[in-house]
């Protein structure tokens, strides 16, 4: 029988089960390179693409905003995997016949799949930096790179993401096979980061889009993150909770729908 509360598990062991999962996931990236380089690549050329292509089309215009396009193009990046890997996971453990396995776990099944989720957040977070490295040395751009400023508001912004990303994957545990709504999603993603939240402020909202707007403050501005007004700061922080615990929420329902069913581990 496993503890029915997270807290009563010891301190030791949830520092087993991150040092595990963090440790399998950089294996499994590590262990196919090509797969790997290939992604970085691809997103690269689509970068090129949006680059070289706008320049010969729109000109000056895509020189005035360029900036904001590499900022936006760095959060995608990272929004797409944070959002992705939790349904993609879910699905390769299906096939590999180990969900089952994590649902053993001491922990609560959804507590397994947030760190799995956070690990994949911090991992995007590294291949969103080359990607971003990379759109600069490309385009000869400079931005400004506190990290103390920019790590929060990108943690707090992919929160909001994850939470979107947990009623996917709860739709996972059931269905099995939803890759293809992604395609969709993705452009989805698109509209919320470019989201006009100065001029539409009810959009601040909706998840990602307050860090979009953030994120572009201090990386094209230089505006530090204690600099921002308290109130700006609150929608962020209140998003990344709100999206997040309703996401969970969704999850916890829908794997247990999914064990009534008895295809909680079946593919």
């Amino acid at each position: 029988m496993r503890p029915s509360d997270t807290s009563e598990v010891p301190f030791s062991t949830t520092l087993t089960l991150v040092r595990g999962i963090f440790k399998k996931q950089v294996i499994l990236m590590l262990r196919y390179p090509l797969n790997l380089l290939s992604g970085l690549l691809t997103m690269y050329l689509f970068f090129l693409m949006i680059f070289y292509g706008g320049s010969t089309i729109a000109g000056e215009a895509l020189a005035d905003n360029l900036e904001g396009i590499i900022i936006g193009f760095f959060l995608w990046s990272m929004a797409w995997s944070a959002f992705a890997d939790l349904t993609w996971n879910i699905t390769r453990e299906a096939q590999w016949g180990t969900l089952e396995q994590l649902y053993m776990s001491v922990h609560r099944f959804e507590y397994v799949m947030l760190v799995k989720s956070y690990t994949n957040v911090v991992l995007s977070f590294l291949t969103g930096a080359l990607i971003l490295l990379l759109m600069l040395l490309t385009t000869r751009e400079t931005v400004h790179l506190d990290l103390i400023t920019i790590v929060p508001i990108v943690l707090l912004g992919l929160s909001s993401i994850l939470g979107i990303g947990f009623i996917f994957g709860g739709l996972a545990i059931i269905y099995k096979r939803i890759e293809n709504v992604f395609q969709i999603l993705s452009f989805g993603l698109v509209g919320l980061i470019a989201a006009p939240v100065s001029s539409v402020p009810v959009l601040r909202g909706l998840p990602l889009t307050q860090s979009s707007y953030l994120l572009r403050q201090a990386m094209q501005e230089g505006t530090r993150l204690w600099q921002f007004p308290v109130a700006e700061l609150v929608i962020l922080l209140g998003c990344a909770v709100g999206y997040l615990t309703i996401g969970v929420a969704f999850f916890g329902l829908a794997q247990r729908r999914a064990r009534k069913l008895g295809v909680l581990g079946h593919y």
